[in-house]
């Protein structure tokens, strides 16, 4: 077969048996100016086995006939990919009279043999011929359906030419999915010095722990033999140190980005592709409620979405996007459209929490602003350099982190309006709406000018953390999915603190949000507006359109959902203390998904344990969960160390994470001319 479009010469060669021919074939290749073939596919067996009646001799001069031309597929593997086939089963019941010497104990006999004699000379890893035994584990399902009980049926040979072609295209074309075969990505540069500082981190804090150790036996209490009482040390137990924090906290990351490394970057782990059914998404879906119910608790206060609400409310948005994301649900249409509306109220939470701070606080220190950043974005910082990432590939991230700027930037300039000056004159409050005013117009402007967007975000340095394969487009299209959601939260939390100061809402433990004849119009008019949403979604037909209405129609059932679930006293004074716990390492549990749970970059799913799909779920959702815990006590503690509130030791810091992300740029512009 020869195709001159796509420089493609296949040719089949017929040599069925290990013999003299054979290897003067082979023996062509490996001798002067001849083209050499990229992959060279080779096996026989069968044919040895019927023209010589299954004899002993036979088997014991197909050895004698492999070890010489073992060394010549050995030569040409160091140019060429050798495949060696194992020849397939049979099935002995549908075998003619003419080929019932073929049985499969004479064909395990021919590729034991094939598989001990090859590459037993060959020390170079590179220079190995490699054995194609996937074929033979095909062929043990597909036999039965054997029309002579020999010959494989063609969609046998249709998955083995599959997986040959993933062999040899995907270390070239490296797609980004659950494909197996390819190569493991060479370190990079910043990778490597990311593994020293995580080493060093982890000799330090071992050799601090065996100084401790060594100091608490050297004071630890003895018994005064004379007295019988024990006599205390002079010196107490020391207290743990700032660096010993710091590096502790270091170890058990650098222990944690091992594991993220392994998963996903090296080919320790296989992953398998993803494929939707609807019992798939549904069943998990009702499992994870019915938990949730059960874990019912009082909540502290009764106001309008308290902390335990709006944890609650992450909490089991995030499983179900966990759900979704594993079962590969946005091929179905009206799940991902209600997925969209759930990333629409995080990004809801994000307006109506920061909002609700500044106006109440009226607290626009650096100290707030650099607490905010880091604990969103220290996570994703050294998933870029351990998994060589772009900062834009962990889209949501960026997404928050933009939002909350705009936020405080709204706020904080002039003139600063807060709560408590707004109380002493009313015309404040049209101050901040006309804020407002002039932010909805500014993200008007810019969802309908890509133009002017992708030239805002391609100045340096803000291209090197929204471009994702060299241009703005996938970070302008996340921008403008959920374009007016924050405002929304930021509109929506000015109304709720206006009415409660005025106390025109009752917040008392089991009494409803209004009088009762108001509670129960709103709370009607909530329900129909959330299965109208509902309906809508699920007839939607075009993810294109139904994306562009969504920016404008997700408040509705978010405001919906908020008010069926805030003005019952009794709902709102209850929570459920299990999606709380997940809501509080929300963004740990979006991030950590990417590369320890589902594996390939989200494409795929991490396969810990082959051959039990349910128990491999059940051991990587527990060690995906308990991490992600574990980075979120990490951020905590570190948060408190490299962001203090001190003012001058704060600008220090600031200063170091300068330095920081300078040397970075440096190695990664040095890394990017190494590739080029």
């Amino acid at each position: 077969f020869h195709a001159n479009s796509a420089f493609i010469l296949q040719d089949f060669l017929w040599y069925p048996e290990v013999n003299g021919s054979m290897r003067q074939r082979i023996k062509s290749w490996t001798e002067g100016s001849v083209a050499k073939p990229h992959i060279i596919v080779v096996g026989a067996a069968t044919w040895s086995i019927k023209i010589h009646n299954g004899s002993n001799e036979a088997l014991a001069q197909y050895k004698i006939n492999i070890t010489s031309i073992a060394p010549l597929l050995e030569k040409l593997a160091k140019s060429s990919d050798v495949y060696w086939v194992l020849q397939d089963p049979v099935y002995e019941d549908m075998l003619s009279e003419s080929r019932k010497m073929i049985t499969n104990e004479k064909i395990d006999a021919y590729n034991e043999a094939a598989v001990r004699i090859l590459n037993s000379s060959s020390r170079n890893s590179k220079a190995k011929v490699k054995v194609f035994s996937v074929s033979k584990l095909i062929a043990q399902e597909t036999i039965m359906k054997s029309a002579d009980g020999l010959h494989l049926p063609e969609s046998s040979r249709d998955t083995n030419a599959m997986i040959l072609m993933n062999v040899y295209c995907n270390k070239i074309t490296k797609p980004i999915d659950g494909s197996c075969c390819q190569p493991q990505p060479p370190l990079t540069l910043i990778q490597k010095i990311a593994f020293c500082f995580f080493t060093l981190s982890i000799i330090g804090y071992l050799i601090i722990s065996l100084i401790h150790r060594n100091n608490y036996r050297k004071n630890k209490p003895c018994t005064d033999l004379e007295s019988g009482e024990e006599k205390k040390p002079a010196i107490s137990t020391p207290h743990v140190s700032t660096l010993e924090m710091l590096l502790h906290s270091f170890c058990k990351l650098g222990l944690i980005m091992t594991y993220f490394y392994l998963c996903d970057r090296a080919n320790l782990f296989m992953k398998e592709n993803k494929f939707y059914t609807h019992s798939s998404f549904f069943i998990p879906i009702v499992y994870i409620l019915v938990l949730g119910v059960f874990y019912t608790e009082n909540t502290k206060e009764t106001k309008v979405l308290n902390r335990e609400q709006t944890d609650e409310w992450k909490g089991w948005m995030q499983l179900v996007i966990l759900v979704y994301h594993i079962s590969g649900a946005s091929t179905f249409l009206p799940v991902y459209m209600h997925i969209r509306v759930l990333v629409a109220a995080y990004l809801f939470q994000t307006g109506y929490g920061h909002f609700s701070y500044f106006w109440i606080k009226g607290d626009f220190g650096v100290y707030r602003v650099c607490q905010v950043l880091f604990r969103l974005n220290f996570l994703v910082v050294v998933l870029c350099i351990v998994m060589d990432r772009p900062y834009q590939f962990y889209y949501f991230v960026p997404l928050v982190t933009v939002w909350f700027m705009i936020i405080y930037a709204t706020l904080a300039i002039w003139p600063q309006i807060v709560q408590k000056k707004a109380n002493g004159n009313c015309l404040w409050h049209f101050g901040l709406l006309l804020k407002l005013v002039c932010l909805l117009t500014c993200i008007y402007f810019l969802s309908y000018s890509q133009g002017t967007f992708e030239k805002i975000f391609s100045f340096w340095p803000l291209s090197k953390c929204f471009e994702l394969n060299g241009n703005v487009y996938e970070w302008w299209f996340r921008w403008k999915l959920d374009r007016y959601v924050v405002f929304h939260g930021m509109l929506f939390a000015f109304i709720y603190l206006a009415l409660q100061k005025r106390q025109m809402i009752s917040e008392g433990k089991g009494d409803p949000l209004f009088s009762n004849r108001v509670s129960n119009v709103l709370l009607f008019i909530s329900i129909v507006s959330f299965l109208t949403y509902s309906i809508w979604a699920s007839s939607c037909k075009n993810k294109t359109e139904c994306n562009e209405l969504h920016p404008s129609v997700s408040v509705v059932q978010i405001l919906a959902f908020i008010l069926i679930r805030n003005i019952p006293g009794y709902v709102r004074s209850v929570y459920s203390s299990f999606f709380a716990w997940f809501g509080k390492i929300s963004l740990e549990l979006f991030i950590c998904q990417y590369h320890i749970w589902l594996a390939a970059d989200t494409k795929g799913i991490l396969v810990l344990i082959p051959g039990y799909p349910m128990f491999n779920v059940l051991v990587s959702t527990f060690i995906f969960v308990c991490v992600a815990h574990e980075i979120s006590q990490i951020t905590n503690d570190l948060a408190q160390i490299v962001v203090p509130k001190d003012n001058s030791t704060l600008l220090k810091r600031l200063l170091c994470i300068a330095g920081f992300f300078s040397g970075l740029h440096f190695f990664s512009a040095m890394q990017d001319q190494s590739r080029h």
